[in-house]
């Protein structure tokens, strides 16, 4: 078998600035062959060149990100290589558990002595495979290279392109029959000949008798079809090795511990029949010590035992409560029956504690702990075990019981009598046994068929609410969107009527149209211009200049306004320094008392004449403050002037 193990040495696959380097050791029918450093992208061309049974990781998280990344790895691994975590599927485990049950010792700080862990104990059979895909899979048969938009020779150049994918699509066809594989096939016909070809097939990606191919023309890729979830297959189908403490009684609860101590399973309940014991036990293991918390082990447990060929154990003297107590403390436990269970499993597991221990030094390393030591617990000894490991004979058939002693040969009418009575009591025990075990296949076909109704009715409900909340959400939502855009509707109607309105008042020869500006912000501004907006040669009208600011001016004047009319009787009630200000950036001020404002909402209009007026008066003030500014700098240029003359005098003189 040839195991390819990786442990990550540096980085992360979550990391973008560092990717992950890991530690590769290739391991080949139980020697090492191979120990280098590789990326990522030159794992994947060893696997490719190396074509493995198994690539062996301590934890997914070291390949991939997410769930969408470890579908891509897979996809990108050859088909017959299998991803195995060795710590486990669902329910993991460290990696030091993981080697302790095969007795191997490996340096935790060393990513090549973990990666080499890794591969033997996935070589030895541990851990998980991972499931991604369905048995199903998909041939597509399509272009490498795109037709382009083309030149003179373009339909030529697409008639090739297209024959080439229906030629390739054809020789796979003619595979896939020559392998008796079932497939359908979906055809996108193009110019010339075929643009895209699918096969599906019923069978896994392993078992697709074509490989991948990237040629000048044609491009074959096989992909399977995904899982809507990751799920876990352990490599071994052997159960693990139980021991159980079984407290029976009007409530029956177990314990079950594996061989190492560890607490697998523990339950209690009044409905616990000894059938549905042995099939939960069935599912959580293969018990090998069945124990008890009283010296004299009950009947009920004692055929728990005979039905699974177990070890049993029982106390030299029934377990005090405070001997419970103490053992059960570091476990979760319900009530007091699950405590007695635990206490006698822990009780069974401190028993052969020790003779796990000494074992753990006389066996080399590789070997399966558990079962040199379900072996012991048997009664074997450590040769026994060893050579049945290393031999693997095949199971043995199980001994016939002994009968009673037979009778001397030559009393032959006694031996008939015998041998006739014995054949009695058989048949009258196989009877007594087919018709237990056809009542209970009744029993079962009746519990299933509920069962199922059950399941059924449960999974209706189920979808009928699950598509009830759908829709509700859906409705919900869609309301929402409703009176959003309802509000942007009726929004946008008031804005389109108040400039209706202001174009209509545009006609008017008598009054010129105005947009209402509350407060002479910024913010105020934005509103204004988001809702009728502000265009070059526009008549605003302030009606509170408070907050007003250098930012607001400049903005105002960047529009090209026409004027600002502001809530005052005269311009000398305005703050001197906005009248400044305004003169500098020419943006002409009014007053509202002087051009007689009209106001309605975020319109209003003023007269005509009166506006002509007005704008006449800024315009002669803004003349006369354009005189005194140039005059005030003749003055600055003059006064500069007589200053260097007088400098140029004293420094000739």
């Amino acid at each position: 078998m040839k195991v390819i193990g990786v442990d990550v040495i540096r980085g992360s696959v979550r990391s973008r600035s560092r990717r992950p380097t890991y530690a590769f050791v290739l391991f080949v029918d139980g020697e090492i062959l191979e120990e280098t450093e590789v990326t990522r992208f030159r794992l994947l061309r060893r696997l490719s060149e190396e074509r493995p049974e198994i690539l062996a990781v301590d934890s997914l998280q070291e390949l991939a990100a997410d769930q969408h990344e470890l579908y891509a790895l897979l996809q990108a691994m050859p088909p017959g290589t299998r991803l195995v975590q060795v710590t486990g599927g669902e329910r993991l485990e460290s990696l030091a558990q993981v080697a302790g049950r095969y007795n191997i010792r490996f340096n935790r700080l060393s990513p090549y002595d973990e990666a080499r862990t890794i591969a033997r104990v996935a070589a030895l059979g541990s851990g998980a495979e991972v499931i991604a895909f369905e048995n199903t899979s998909e041939i597509a048969v399509t272009r490498h290279r795109s037709p382009g938009r083309g030149g003179w020779s373009q339909n030529r150049y697409v008639r090739k392109i297209h024959g080439a994918v229906r030629q390739k699509a054809r020789e796979i066809e003619a595979e896939l029959v020559a392998a008796g594989v079932r497939y359908t096939k979906q055809e996108t016909r193009a110019f010339g000949g075929t643009s895209r070809v699918v096969f599906e097939l019923p069978v896994p990606r392993d078992k697709v008798p074509v490989s991948t191919y990237h040629g000048a023309d044609v491009q074959v890729r096989i992909t399977g079809k995904r899982l809507e979830r990751i799920r876990f297959r352990p490599l071994t189908g052997k159960p693990r090795y139980l021991i159980v403490g079984i407290d029976p009684g009007t409530t029956t609860a177990y314990a079950a511990l594996d061989l190492d101590g560890n607490l697998l399973a523990i339950r209690s309940s009044r409905q616990l029949t000894m059938a549905d014991l042995v099939e939960e036990l069935t599912r959580v293991g293969r018990p090998l010590v069945i124990a008890s918390d009283v010296r004299e082990m009950p009947f009920s447990v004692e055929k728990i035992r005979r039905s699974f060929s177990a070890v049993a154990y029982t106390p030299k003297s029934d377990i005090s409560v405070e001997a419970k107590l103490e053992a059960a403390r570091p476990f979760p436990y319900s009530n007091d029956h699950e405590r007695d269970a635990l206490s006698a499993a822990l009780e069974a597991h401190r028993h052969y504690t020790n003779r796990f221990q000494s074992l753990m030094r006389r066996i080399p390393a590789g070997v399966d702990l558990d079962e040199v030591r379900a072996g012991v617990v048997r009664g074997l000894s450590l040769e026994q075990v060893m050579e049945g490991l290393r031999v693997r004979p095949p199971a043995p058939v199980p001994a016939p019981s002994p009968a009673a002693p037979e009778p001397p040969l030559d009393e032959g009418g006694e031996r008939v009598r015998f041998l006739e009575g014995q054949n009695k009591r058989l048949r009258a025990l196989v009877q007594e046994y087919q018709e237990e075990r056809a009542r209970k296949d009744r029993e079962l076909a009746r519990i299933e068929a509920r069962f199922k109704r059950a399941r059924s009715r449960v999974a209706a409900k189920v979808q009928e609410s699950a598509e009830i909340a759908s829709r509700d959400a859906e409705i919900e939502s869609l309301r929402g969107r409703l009176r959003r855009e309802e509000k942007s509707v009726r929004r946008l109607k008031r804005r389109v009527a108040q400039l209706r309105r202001f174009e209509e008042g545009r006609l008017d020869p008598t009054g010129v149209p105005i947009k209402v500006l509350d407060s002479f912000t910024r913010d105020a501004v934005r509103h204004l211009f988001e809702t009728l907006g502000i265009q070059a040669g526009d008549l605003l009208y302030v009606a509170k200049t408070d907050g007003w600011g250098r930012t607001s001016v400049r903005d105002l004047a960047d529009l090209q306004v026409r004027a600002l009319v502001l809530n005052v009787p005269d311009l000398s009630a305005v703050d001197p320094q906005l009248v400044a200000l305004c003169r500098e950036y020419n943006l002409p001020l009014v007053a509202g008392g002087e051009v007689g404002v009209q106001v309605q909402g975020l319109l209003g209009r003023v007269e005509t004449e009166r506006l002509a007026t007005a704008e006449g008066a800024w315009e002669a003030g803004q003349e006369t403050h354009r005189r005194k500014e140039q005059e005030a700098m003749l003055v600055g240029v003059l006064r500069e002037y007589q200053s260097e003359r007088g400098r140029e005098v004293r420094r000739g003189g």
